[in-house]
């Protein structure tokens, strides 16, 4: 069976740490790691979440 393109993580809060979403990105397309701003709901505000590869 063919080995996928993409690769499953985790987008966790920068501020609280909380892991809050969980996604899929392109081993081929995107090299970087993500960030993105997204809503945290333990801070109850939007702020930046990076890419955490070990999902909990």
């Amino acid at each position: 069976m063919a080995k996928s393109s993409r690769i499953l993580l985790a987008l966790s809060c920068k501020v609280c740490k909380k892991q809050n979403y969980i996604t899929v990105k392109s081993k081929i397309n995107s090299q970087e790691a993500l960030a993105l701003l997204k809503f945290c709901n333990k801070c109850k505000k939007v702020t930046d979440h990076k890419e955490k590869k070990k999902l909990d």
